[in-house]
């Protein structure tokens, strides 16, 4: 038997598409918002003088990189979200933060250690606290080059939250579970979304292509 496709789900259920995808980027986006201060404070941890510090910061990195996210999505929604009273949908984004801020603490730490140490003796002579030549000389350059990396991260956060839907988020994957479910066009629907995953990832691609691009240019 030849399976014939019947894209009119697609086009019957766009405002359900419509709605999982706008829940999916907002999970997203504060996501990604949570993530950077945490993978720059854990970075900076990370090459922290302090023992005590840099310990937990490496803790912190070793366990997320070590563990599921789909566990971390359980832990927080079932166990921590119990005394928070979290939701699935705060559940999500915490739990999208939390691992993501680890990947983005290696970035961090990478970029920091790539600048010339001279760079760091020269604030300091200069009359800069530690905390003022990260903040003005050091840290400036290190985001700069890790742009690449930083934005195949955010494209890996963007398609890790399609497993929030495990914690009943209603997400674009939950949508197009739900709906398959029903209709049996599986190949249609989950064609469909990854379709749209893709137009997503990519033109987040290009606006951290072009945003690169603009801070080579302000270099020269």
């Amino acid at each position: 038997m030849i399976y014939q496709p019947d894209w009119s789900i697609i086009t019957d259920n766009l405002d359900i598409f419509w709605q999982g995808l706008l829940l999916t980027l907002r999970i997203s986006a504060l996501s990604l918002l949570l993530a950077i201060p945490i993978g720059i404070l854990v970075g900076m941890g990370r090459i922290s003088k302090n023992r005590i510090v840099q310990f937990l910061a490496s803790a912190y990195v070793e366990i997320m990189r070590g563990i599921p996210l789909i566990v971390i999505l359980i832990w927080i929604y079932f166990v921590l979200g119990q005394f928070l009273k979290l939701g699935s949908f705060w559940g999500s984004i915490l739990s999208l933060a939390i691992f993501s801020g680890a990947f983005i603490a290696e970035i961090v730490r990478g970029g920091i250690q790539s600048i010339p140490k001279g760079q760091m003796e020269a604030a300091r002579s200069s009359g800069m606290s530690h905390v003022q030549a990260m903040r003005l000389i050091i840290l400036p350059q290190a985001i700069r080059k890790t742009l690449p990396p930083m934005a195949s991260q955010f494209i890996l956060l963007i398609k890790d939250s399609s497993l929030v839907s495990t914690i009943s988020a209603v997400d674009l994957t939950l949508k197009a579970t739900n709906l398959a479910a029903v209709s049996y066009r599986y190949i249609e629907i989950w064609s469909f979304v990854a379709v749209v995953y893709f137009a997503v990832t990519f033109t987040l691609s290009m606006i951290i292509r072009q945003f690169e691009k603009r801070l080579l240019k302000n270099e020269f």
